[in-house]
C-alpha cells in the first residue's frame, strides 16, 4: 500500500467563499484590464496558486482519489474525487468518453462499483450498466478496443453487478469486456483467469493490434487437445433457490462440540433446543425445528472456543403453525460487530445485501437461503438475533456455518462431520506426536496443536509426517493455506526447521510441493497452493502431505527439531465452470504445462474457458512465456502471492519486455526481462533492484521508460535511477531519466514529447549525482527534447496513481491519486499574468523555478529559509510600497508580526529594457537561490526572450530583499542584507548595462538592524530618491525611518521635521506627486500619532491624515487624488482593517477579516468592465488588496478585489507543503497608466456619423480653402510665388496630416455629444496618465468616441480599406524625436514602441511600452 503524504491543516485552497456565501457563489470574478497595465507580474511565497472561479467547488480530501485535466501549458483542473478510502488505479478513452477504473464507491457522488465513465463534454459521471453497477473487486487495468468500440477490464473481481446467481457462473474472474453501444457486460471469449489471488494489472495490444497480452498473477493451464474430467459437486446438497453459485461447494463447518444457546426458548415439546436445527435429521417439525417463545424476539448464540475460517450463514425458516423468522441480524464473536451480508432473492434471483434487518424467506419452496460475507472472516463463535417473525412466534429449521471450502484439522477429534458430507475429514500420521494446548490470540481461549520432536539431521522419509484428508465437496479454483502455530506461545523457536507441503489437486493433475519455514513467531496461515481442485467422485477427500523439508533450515536446539501441525484450509476462489470430456475417458492430462501470470487473446479466436485447461492447439508463440515464467519462477509460483507481471511493452513482432516483482534466479534476471524467440532473456544486465510498475515505449518501439520502486541494476552496478529508467532496445542499454525522484514512481505515460510520471514522490531531480532536487508532489513532466524537467504547469501535493492521455488528443492528460491540495498554476514565487480570451487572467509560463538558500558559512547574516509569510514590496511602481519584517505588536513604533511562510519567496519585482538585445527584463528580489547558480542568491534577472533567469554577476546579496528600484541602467535594492565589497546594509546600487555594483558613498544607513522597504521617486524632484523603511540615519545624517538621496549631489537630506518609527509603505498624491503619503507604526517629530502622514514635498512640511485605525502595513492612493486614499494594517488589539480617507476622516471597510490576516499590499487597478459607482470607488477600477487573508464569511485567499462595496477573491496561493501562501504584490511595466473605461458607439451609428461629418468638413474646409485662397491673392498678389518646401522638422511636423485627423475626433465628439471644445491626441494622453480630472466630454452613461485610430477598430469591429498593416506591432525609433507639439510623442533613439496605426505614410500613431503614454511620431524615425 502506498504511503500518503500527511494531510495538511488546510487540505484545500479552493474552499473559498462561495462554499459558505450562496451569494459569492453566483458573484463571476471582475475582470482586470492588465493590458492597461503593461507587462505585470506577481510575487510572493508561494508554490502555485489558482486564479479564483466560483464555477469550482472542489474540496481536497487526501483519503479519497481526485481526477484532474492537465492543460497542453500543464495548468491542472480538478474535476471530481471518490469516496473517502477510494483510490483510481486506471484510464483510457474511448469514443470521447474518459473510463477509470479502481476501488471505490462513488465518484462526484455518482453511486459506481469501481469503474466509471466520464464524459467531458457534459461534465458527468456515469455508472457502466445498471445504475449502481460496476464489478464486484479492484479494477487495476482498463483496455479501450477503438476497433471493436469496447473496453476490456481487468483486475481481482469475479463479475460484473449486480447479476442474478445463473449471470454470475458465466464469469470466470479477473476480465470483463463492457460495450457502449447497449450499455452492457460480458465475459470475456475465454471466460476469465484463474490461480493466485487472480488479478490483472496489464492489458496490453501486440504491435499489429490482433491480440491482448495479459499480465498479472493467474495460472493457466495447457493440455495435450481438450481438457479435464468433467466437475463434480455433492448431490446431497439441496436445491434452493437461495442458494448461491457457491453453495455446493462450501462445506458447513461441524458445530457438534460448540456451545448452542437459543433465548428465550418455546416451551413447546420438540422446539425447545436450538441444537436440533444444526443438521436436522429429518422435515421440519418437533426434534428439527427451534422456536421462541410467542411474541418475544430471540436469540441463537453459538461458540466454538476455537478459531473458524468462515465464509457465510446457511438459514431455513420454519413453517409449522405459519410461525417463523422474517428478519435478523448477524454478529461475530468475538469482533461482536454487526456483519453485512449478501445473498440471492428468491424472489428475483438477483444479488442484494443487508445487516442490521436481513429478509428470510417464508416460501416452503425455498428450503434455506445462503448469506455470504464480503470476505472469509477468523470467528470463534456467531450470534444470531431475531427481530421480526410471522405468526405467533419465531423459529428456524436449517442454521449452519459455512467454510471457505473444505478444512482438516490435525486432531482428528476435530474433523467431525459435516451436514451433507458422505463422510468427514480426516487426518494419518507416522512418527511421534503430542498434543499440546496453546493459547491464541483471542484473550480466554486455548487450541490443541499437534508437536513431533525428532533429532536433528533426521531424514526427510524418516521423519514423522502428517497427511491431510479434506473433504472437498465441488470442482474449483481453490487457495491452500497452511495453518501454523507461532513458537512463542509454544516456547520452540530455537527448534522450529522448514517443512516440505505437497498438494495433490485430482484428476492426475501434477502435484505441487512448496517449502514452508516453522519458523514464526505468531500464529500464521501460509498460501501453500493456489490452482484446480477436482474431486473424482462425490466422496473424494483431497491430499495433503506435510513433511520435513529436503534441507531443513536451521541447526534446532539441544539436538532436536520441531515440527508443528495445526489445520488445513481449501478456500473457493472461483467454481470450475461449465462441464468438459476427458481426453481418454479417465481425466488424464498428458504432455500438459501450467502458465503463470501471462496469456495472449488473439481477438479473432473462437471462444474458449482458460479456467480449465486450454487445448495445447491454442497455444501462441507468447504463450511460451506463461509457461517458461513460471517454470522459471519454481514450484512456488503458484503460491507466491508477490510474484507478478505489472507491464508489458512490445518492441517486435512476438517479443516484448516485461515487467513487475520477480526473480527469476535460473535466467538472472530481475523485476524486468524480455521474451524472444521462445526464450526469457536478460535485458541489459540482471533487471532492477526493484518493483516496476509501469512502462511506456516510444512511437517508434526503440525506447521503453520504465517507473517503479527501483534506484539501480538488480546487481548493483548501475545506480542512480531512482524509480524511473530507460532501455534502448537496439543497444540493449539502461540510463537514467534525469535523476529520478525521491519516492516510487506508480504510473508514467507520454504526451506532446513528454513524459509524464505519477508516483509518491516529493522531488525530482536533473542528474543522478544530484542530492538537492526540485520540490513537487505526486506529478511531474520530463521533456524528452530537451532532456529536462519540464517545471511549467499546476502544483500538485499528494499521492498519484494515475497518468494518462486523452481521447486521440495528446495535448491534454488526465491524471488522479490522493491529492492534499492543487493549483491549477505551479509557479515559484512569482509569476508574469496577462489577459486571456475570455478577458480573465492566465499565467505566461516563465520555464524556470527557484530555489531555497543553501546555509553559508556565515550564518550571522544568511536569513532563514522560512521567512514572514511574505515581506512587504516596493514594487516598480512608486505607489506600489508594500512592506517586510515585522517585529512585536505591542509598540506604537513596531509593525506587526508575520506569519511564518516557507521560502523561496519573490518580495519584490521591477522591470528594465536591455538595450543591447531590447528584451524586456525582469528583476526579481526576495529571499530565493538561482538553481543555475549555486552561489546566486537574493536577486535575479528574468530574460523573458531566452526563458533564463540568473543571478547578478560579481558577489551576492547576503541577507534579503524587500524592495527593488530601476533608475535608467541604475537598479537600486533595498532591503535587510549587506553584499562584500559594498559598504553598509539594507541598501545597493547596481549597474545594469555592465553588470557590476556601483561604489556608494560611504553615507550608510545606519541604527541595528537596518531594512529598508520602499525606494521611490516623485514627479515632482526628479533627482531625488526615497528610501524608506526601518533605520536612524544616513551615514551623520539624522533621518529615521525615511530619507532622500539626491542623485545631483550624491548627498542624503532629511525630509522636513522628519517622523520617527517604522514606514510600511509610501505612495504619492497631488497633480505633479508633490504630496508623499507614508503609512507604518509612526509618530511626527511633535509626538503626533501619524500611522498615515502626509509630506508637503514642495513646502517640506509633515501632518498626520487623522487618526488611523490602528498600525499601517499598506497604503495607496486613488489616482493621485490626496482625498481618496486606502491603508490597511492591524488595530491596537490586533484585528486587521482596511481604511478609506475621504479628504477628512478614516472610514472602516467591513472586510469581514479574522486576525490572523496581513496586508503587504493596496493597488488600484483598471477594469474591462464596470461596476456601480459609489462613494468610495470609482465604475472603472477596484482595490487589489493582497496579502495572506482570512475572512470569516470567504475563506482564505491571497488577493481578492473590492469595488467599495463588496470583496471579490481574486488568487488563491499555496505553499510548497499545501498550507496557504500568500502575495506580496502585483507589479507592472508601466509607471503610469489610464483607469478611464471608454464604451463605444454601435458600428453602424460610427459609420453613418462619421460619413455624414467627414463629408460635411471637407465641403467646409474646402470652401474656407477657396475664401482663404481668394483673400491672400487680393492681399499680395499672384506676382512673388514660393513654390519651395522646408525640410526641416519643423516644416515637416506643420505638414503632417495627424493635425487633421485630431480636429476630425474633436468635431465628432463635440457634433455626436454636444460637448465644446476640441480635444485629440493631447486629451487622450491625459487620459492616459490617469488624471484626477475626469473626462469633460463623457456623458453619464461613459459613452465616448473613440480616442485613438485603434479604439476605432475596436469599437467598429472591422476594418477600412486603408487598415493598419499590423495593429499592436513593435517596432524601434531610428532616431531621437524631441516631439513637442500636440499629439507628439517624444521618443529616444532604440526606443521599443508600439505601432497602433501605420495608415498615413509620414506619421504613425505609437505606444511607449514604458510609460504607456501614445501620440504621432515621423514614421521616417522608425525600424
Amino acid at each position: 500500500m502506498k504511503q500518503l503524504i500527511s494531510k495538511p491543516s488546510s487540505i484545500s485552497l479552493l474552499t473559498l467563499a462561495f462554499l459558505l456565501s450562496p451569494d459569492l457563489a453566483n458573484a463571476a470574478t471582475p475582470k482586470i484590464d492588465l493590458t492597461r497595465m503593461g507587462t505585470v507580474g506577481v510575487a510572493g511565497s508561494f508554490a502555485g496558486f489558482d486564479l479564483f472561479d466560483p464555477s469550482k467547488n472542489i474540496t481536497f480530501d487526501p483519503s479519497s482519489s481526485t481526477l484532474l485535466l492537465r492543460a497542453t501549458d500543464g495548468s491542472l483542473s480538478p474535476i471530481a474525487a471518490t469516496n473517502q478510502g477510494g483510490s483510481i488505479q486506471a484510464a483510457c478513452s474511448l469514443d470521447g468518453k474518459l473510463y477509470l477504473g479502481g476501488l471505490f464507491s462513488n465518484i462526484a457522488g455518482v453511486p459506481v462499483q469501481n469503474i466509471a465513465s466520464y464524459d467531458p463534454g457534459a461534465r458527468s459521471f456515469n455508472a457502466l450498466g445498471a445504475q449502481n453497477a460496476g464489478v464486484d473487486g479492484a479494477v487495476s487495468s482498463l483496455y479501450c478496443d477503438a476497433s471493436s468500440h469496447s473496453l476490456w477490464v481487468g483486475g481481482k473481481f469475479r463479475s460484473p453487478v449486480p447479476l442474478d446467481a445463473s449471470a454470475v457462473q458465466q464469469y470466470g474472474g479477473a476480465v470483463v469486456r463492457y460495450t457502449p453501444a447497449n450499455n452492457s457486460w460480458s465475459p470475456p471469449p475465454f471466460v476469465g483467469l484463474t490461480g493466485s489471488s487472480s488479478q490483472v494489472f496489464s492489458i496490453t495490444p501486440n504491435i499489429a493490434s490482433s491480440s491482448l497480452l495479459f499480465g498479472g498473477s493467474f495460472l493457466t493451464q495447457f493440455g495435450s487437445n481438450t481438457s479435464l474430467a468433467q466437475n463434480i459437486s455433492n448431490p446431497n446438497v439441496p436445491q434452493s433457490s437461495g442458494a448461491t453459485p457457491f453453495s455446493t461447494s462450501l462445506v458447513p463447518v461441524p458445530l457438534g462440540g460448540a456451545e448452542i444457546v437459543g433465548s428465550p426458548s418455546s416451551r413447546t415439546s420438540g422446539f425447545s433446543n436450538a441444537s436440533n436445527i444444526l443438521c436436522p435429521a429429518g422435515a421440519d417439525g418437533p426434534g428439527n425445528s427451534w422456536r421462541t417463545l410467542d411474541g418475544s424476539p430471540s436469540v441463537i448464540t453459538v461458540r466454538t472456543f476455537r478459531f473458524i475460517t468462515a465464509s457465510g450463514i446457511r438459514l431455513g425458516n420454519t413453517f409449522v403453525d405459519g410461525r417463523g423468522a422474517k428478519t435478523f441480524s448477524l454478529t461475530a464473536i468475538p469482533d461482536n460487530d454487526c456483519i453485512t451480508l449478501t445473498y440471492v432473492d428468491p424472489a428475483t434471483g438477483k444479488n442484494a445485501t443487508c445487516s442490521d434487518a436481513c429478509p428470510l424467506a417464508h416460501d416452503s419452496s425455498v428450503p434455506y437461503q445462503d448469506f455470504l460475507f464480503p470476505t472469509s472472516r477468523t470467528i470463534t463463535g456467531f450470534q444470531v438475533t431475531i427481530n421480526d417473525w410471522y405468526g405467533a412466534s419465531a423459529g428456524l429449521h436449517i442454521l449452519q456455518l459455512l467454510s471457505s471450502g473444505a478444512f482438516a484439522s490435525a486432531i482428528g477429534t476435530d474433523n467431525g462431520d459435516s451436514c451433507y458430507a458422505p463422510g468427514a475429514s480426516q487426518v494419518q500420521q507416522t512418527g511421534s506426536w503430542q498434543t499440546v494446548n496453546a493459547y491464541t490470540d483471542i484473550a480466554g481461549t486455548t487450541q490443541n496443536v499437534l508437536i513431533a520432536t525428532f533429532p536433528v539431521g533426521t531424514a526427510p522419509a524418516n521423519a514423522p509426517s502428517m497427511t491431510y484428508h479434506p473433504y472437498v465437496s465441488a470442482s474449483g479454483n481453490y487457495n491452500v493455506y497452511l495453518y501454523i502455530p507461532g513458537c512463542q506461545n509454544l516456547q520452540d523457536c530455537g527448534k522450529r526447521t522448514t517443512v516440505k507441503v505437497t498438494v495433490m489437486p485430482g484428476a492426475n493433475l501434477p502435484a505441487a510441493t512448496t517449502t514452508v519455514s516453522q519458523q514464526v513467531n505468531d500464529d500464521t496461515k501460509q498460501l501453500v497452493y493456489s490452482g484446480p481442485i477436482y474431486p473424482s467422485t462425490p466422496s473424494y477427500t483431497s491430499t495433503v502431505l506435510l513433511g520435513l523439508a529436503d534441507s531443513p533450515a536451521g541447526t534446532g536446539s539441544g539436538g532436536q527439531f520441531d515440527m508443528v501441525a495445526d489445520g488445513i484450509q481449501f478456500i473457493l476462489t472461483s467454481p470450475i465452470a461449465g462441464n468438459s470430456t476427458s481426453v481418454n475417458g479417465n481425466g488424464t492430462l498428458t504432455g500438459g504445462a501450467i502458465g503463470f501470470g501471462f496469456y495472449e487473446w488473439p481477438l479473432n479466436s473462437a471462444a474458449l474457458n482458460a479456467t480449465s485447461v486450454l487445448p495445447n492447439t491454442t497455444i501462441t508463440p507468447l504463450d511460451g512465456l506463461a509457461t517458461s515464467f513460471y517454470s522459471a519462477l519454481g514450484p512456488s509460483a503458484s503460491t507466491d502471492s508477490t510474484s507478478s507481471i505489472r507491464a508489458i511493452a512490445p518492441y517486435a513482432d512476438n517479443q516484448i519486455i516485461f515487467a513487475g516483482q520477480f526473480n527469476l534466479a535460473s535466467v538472472g534476471a530481475s523485476n524486468v526481462a524480455a521474451y524472444a524467440n521462445g526464450n526469457i532473456v536478460k535485458v541489459g544486465g540482471s533487471g532492477l533492484n526493484g518493483l516496476v510498475n509501469a512502462m511506456v515505449t516510444t512511437s517508434d518501439y526503440k525506447t521503453v521508460y520504465v517507473g517503479g520502486a527501483f534506484t539501480g541494476s538488480a546487481d548493483g552496478t548501475q545506480t542512480g535511477y531512482r524509480g524511473l529508467a530507460r532501455y534502448d532496445v537496439a543497444s540493449s542499454a539502461w540510463s537514467a531519466v534525469g535523476g529520478g525522484v525521491d519516492g516510487v514512481v506508480s504510473d508514467v505515460s507520454m504526451a506532446n514529447n513528454q513524459l509524464n510520471v505519477a508516483g509518491n514522490f516529493t522531488h525530482i531531480y536533473a542528474n543522478p549525482s544530484d542530492n538537492i532536487g526540485t520540490p513537487v508532489a505526486g506529478f511531474a513532466s520530463f521533456d524528452l527534447s530537451s532532456s529536462s524537467w519540464v517545471v511549467d504547469g499546476g502544483l500538485l501535493i499528494g499521492s498519484m496513481t494515475l497518468a494518462v492521455a486523452g481521447d486521440g488528443n495528446s495535448t491534454t492528460q488526465y491524471i488522479a491519486g490522493n491529492v492534499a491540495s492543487s493549483s491549477q498554476y505551479g509557479v515559484s514565487g512569482w509569476a508574469i499574468l496577462e489577459n486571456g480570451d475570455d478577458g480573465q487572467a492566465v499565467v505566461r509560463p516563465s520555464g524556470v523555478k527557484l530555489g531555497v538558500i543553501t546555509p553559508s558559512s556565515n550564518p550571522a547574516r544568511v536569513k532563514r529559509h522560512s521567512i514572514g509569510s511574505n515581506p512587504w514590496l516596493s514594487a516598480a511602481a512608486p505607489h506600489s510600497g508594500p512592506v517586510s519584517k515585522r517585529q512585536a505588536v505591542g509598540s506604537s513604533t513596531s509593525l506587526p508580526a508575520d506569519t511564518q511562510s516557507p521560502a523561496p519567496a519573490v518580495l519584490a519585482g521591477a522591470y528594465w529594457t536591455n538595450s543591447s538585445t531590447s528584451n524586456q527584463v525582469v528583476i526579481l528580489g526576495g529571499n530565493f537561490s538561482v538553481p543555475s547558480s549555486p552561489t546566486g542568491t537574493g536577486v535575479a534577472l528574468y530574460d523573458a526572450g531566452s526563458k533564463q533567469l540568473k543571478p547578478l554577476k560579481g558577489n551576492q546579496v547576503n541577507g534579503v530583499v524587500y524592495s527593488l528600484l530601476v533608475s535608467g541602467n541604475t537598479l537600486v535594492i533595498g532591503g535587510d542584507f549587506t553584499v562584500t565589497g559594498v559598504s553598509g546594509q539594507g541598501l545597493a546600487l547596481y549597474d545594469l548595462q555592465h553588470e557590476q555594483w556601483l561604489s556608494y558613498p560611504d553615507q550608510p544607513l545606519q541604527g541595528g538592524s537596518v531594512t529598508v522597504r520602499s525606494i521611490s521617486t516623485s514627479t515632482s524632484v526628479p533627482n531625488s530618491i526615497i528610501v524608506a523603511g526601518t533605520f536612524a540615519s544616513a551615514g551623520s545624517l539624522s533621518c529615521e525611518a525615511i530619507c532622500a538621496w539626491d542623485d545631483s549631489s550624491k548627498q542624503w537630506q532629511a525630509l522636513g521635521n522628519g517622523v520617527r518609527g517604522q514606514i510600511a509603505a509610501v505612495d504619492y498624491a497631488g497633480s505633479n506627486q508633490e504630496l508623499m503619503v507614508v503609512g507604518g507604526a509612526l509618530t511626527l517629530s511633535d509626538g503626533t500619532s501619524a500611522n498615515v502622514a502626509m509630506y508637503s514635498l514642495k513646502n517640506s512640511t509633515w501632518r498626520a491624515l487623522g487618526t488611523a485605525p490602528g498600525i499601517v502595513t499598506a497604503v495607496t492612493v486613488n489616482n493621485f487624488n490626496e482625498s481618496s486614499i486606502f491603508a490597511a494594517g492591524r488595530t491596537s488589539d490586533g484585528t486587521p482593517f482596511l481604511a478609506h480617507w475621504d479628504g477628512n476622516t478614516w472610514s472602516i471597510q467591513n472586510s469581514g477579516w479574522t486576525g490572523n490576516t496581513i496586508i503587504h499590499q493596496l493597488k488600484l487597478v483598471p477594469l474591462q468592465d464596470t461596476h456601480s459607482s459609489n462613494s468610495i470607488l470609482e465604475s472603472d477600477r477596484m482595490l487589489l488588496i493582497s496579502g495572506a487573508i482570512n475572512s470569516n464569511t470567504q475563506g482564505s485567499m491571497s488577493s481578492t478585489l473590492y469595488d467599495g462595496q463588496t470583496f471579490y477573491p481574486y488568487l488563491v496561493a499555496s505553499s510548497a507543503d499545501g498550507s496557504p501562501g500568500s502575495v506580496s504584490s502585483f507589479f507592472n511595466s508601466y509607471s503610469t497608466f489610464s483607469f478611464n473605461h471608454r464604451k463605444f458607439l454601435a458600428t453602424g451609428i460610427v459609420i453613418l456619423v462619421s460619413i455624414a461629418i467627414a463629408t460635411g468638413i471637407v465641403f467646409l474646409l474646402l470652401l474656407l480653402g477657396i475664401l482663404w485662397t481668394l483673400c491672400t491673392r487680393r492681399e499680395a498678389g499672384l506676382a512673388h510665388p514660393n513654390p519651395e518646401d522646408d525640410d526641416d522638422e519643423s516644416s515637416f511636423r506643420h505638414h503632417r496630416p495627424s493635425s487633421l485627423l485630431e480636429h476630425i475626433n474633436a468635431a465628432t465628439r463635440t457634433t455626436i455629444l454636444g460637448g465644446a471644445g476640441l480635444g485629440g491626441a493631447g486629451a487622450a494622453a491625459a487620459h492616459r496618465k490617469g488624471d484626477a480630472s475626469e473626462d469633460t466630454h463623457a456623458d453619464p452613461d461613459m459613452w465616448a468616441r473613440a480616442e485613438t485610430p485603434s479604439d476605432v477598430m475596436g469599437a467598429t469591429g472591422m476594418m477600412s480599406e486603408g487598415e493598419p498593416s499590423d495593429v499592436n506591432r513593435p517596432t524601434h525609433a531610428r532616431y531621437s524625436f524631441a516631439g513637442g507639439a500636440e499629439g507628439e510623442l517624444p521618443v529616444a533613439a532604440g526606443q521599443e514602441i508600439m505601432v497602433l496605426d501605420d495608415r498615413d505614410e509620414s506619421w504613425w500613431y505609437v505606444r511607449d511600452t514604458t510609460s504607456g503614454r501614445e501620440g504621432v511620431v515621423p514614421a521616417s524615425y522608425l525600424y
